[in-house]
């Protein structure tokens, strides 16, 4: 009786050494870090409420990508001055995009202006890094200025990586009203010299003048160096300048407030190209048109060729030797962007026409630009500095 009483007073001390031993084997977890905060947005991301969609689910090609762009900037570098079409577009995609990329990167805009966009284009070509963190944003007419051999153009367009662009040309001229002239017959009939403003060869505002007083005998006398729309808006207010040509895309938002205007402030379009049904322009005189009856075939193939620079306006790219999987990605997060309905909400509102074309299509309008046929490109010599109407 005595050792049953022994051995039952022993079972808790043996049960109590066991679960110690037991213990003892066992790895303690470490306490699982809290997650990072999100990076604070730029001024152009799109505002908190746009962030909280649902995201799709990531594949391996995102996780991957998102190594690459989490926690950096992605540098928008426009290639004209603050305030014109291309810097509203660029700042626009700009507020949206970060949500569509992996990795979700802040989002910088700078205006590199100058030389009617050329000096970005050459940064993108010589000095960006290939890493698809640094887009260009720069006026497709150098690719025409090149298959023009204009010798200050130093790219070779084929090289970009072309993510694609968000817009179509529609060339258009506008006068003041403050000029006394609102119609094209009233333009071709001025004894005066009519002052437009431009930027640079290879742009709308000083190409389009300089196609119309050859083939139209109109009297513009074009005023180059001015580093945007934004400053040749300021100017015909001034009424330092008449009139100007670019695109309605941009000068129906740009302009608005001009073209809204009354009497001598009013800015009057008066001459298209393309199909805007804004009331403003949709019966205008097209330029093709005008160009066909003046100058015949020859004349309208001319113009058809310097048009097809209007097929991609305002495209994105980046460096040459970028990663083909970082242009794809890219490329895909652009395309989300402008069907984003918050994007397109913002769109509308600033009255900005969205048409969206593909890197893959621009690819191939960038080599139809650089095949434009001998004889078309004769045609344009003119328009290249130094170059003679032949």
């Amino acid at each position: 009786m005595k050792s049953k009483f022994v051995i039952l007073s022993a079972v808790p001390f043996l049960l109590a050494l066991t679960l110690t031993f037991a213990g003892c084997g066992k790895k303690e977890e470490p306490s699982q870090k809290p997650s990072p905060p999100a990076p604070t947005a730029m001024p152009e991301q799109a505002p908190p409420a746009a962030t909280a969609e649902k995201a799709a689910p990531a594949t391996s090609a995102d996780s991957a990508m998102a190594l690459a762009f989490k926690d950096k900037t992605l540098r928008f570098v426009v290639g004209f001055a603050a305030g014109g079409g291309y810097d509203t577009y660029s700042r626009a995609i700009a507020r949206h995009i970060s949500k569509h990329i992996p990795g979700n990167p802040t989002t910088l805009v700078e205006n590199m202006d100058g030389a009617g966009s050329l000096i970005a284009a050459h940064y993108m070509y010589r000095n960006a890094d290939p890493d698809g963190l640094t887009i260009g944003v720069w006026n497709s007419a150098m690719v025409l200025r090149q298959a023009l051999g204009d010798e200050a153009v130093k790219i070779d367009s084929r090289r970009f990586g072309w993510i694609g662009a968000p817009s179509v040309g529609l060339p258009t001229c506008a006068i003041m009203g403050f000029s006394n002239m609102k119609t094209l017959d009233d333009v071709l009939n001025s004894k005066k010299r009519i002052k437009m403003g431009a930027t640079r060869a290879g742009s709308s505002t000083d190409d389009v003048p300089k196609i119309l007083n050859l083939v139209l005998k109109t009297n513009f006398d074009v005023i180059s160096g001015f580093k945007g729309t934004s400053r040749i808006r300021i100017a015909m207010q001034k009424r330092e300048i008449d009139g100007a040509c670019w695109g309605w895309e941009s000068m129906r938002t740009t302009a608005r407030a001009m073209l809204d205007e009354d009497g001598e402030d009013k800015f009057v379009p008066f001459l298209t190209h393309g199909q805007a049904e804004d009331p403003e322009v949709r019966n205008l005189p097209k330029l093709v048109d005008l160009v066909r009856t003046k100058a015949g075939e020859k004349g309208a193939a001319m113009m058809n060729a310097y048009l097809q620079q209007y097929d991609f306006q305002r495209p994105l790219t980046v460096a040459p030797h970028t990663p083909k999987n970082t242009l794809a990605t890219l490329r895909r997060a652009f395309k989300a962007t402008l069907e984003d309905p918050q994007f397109q909400a913002e769109a509308k509102n600033s009255k900005l026409i969205i048409t969206y074309v593909p890197g893959e299509q621009v690819d191939k309008l960038v080599d139809q630009v650089l095949a434009t046929p001998a004889e078309a490109k004769n045609s344009l010599q003119f328009l290249v500095r130094g170059g003679k109407v032949s």
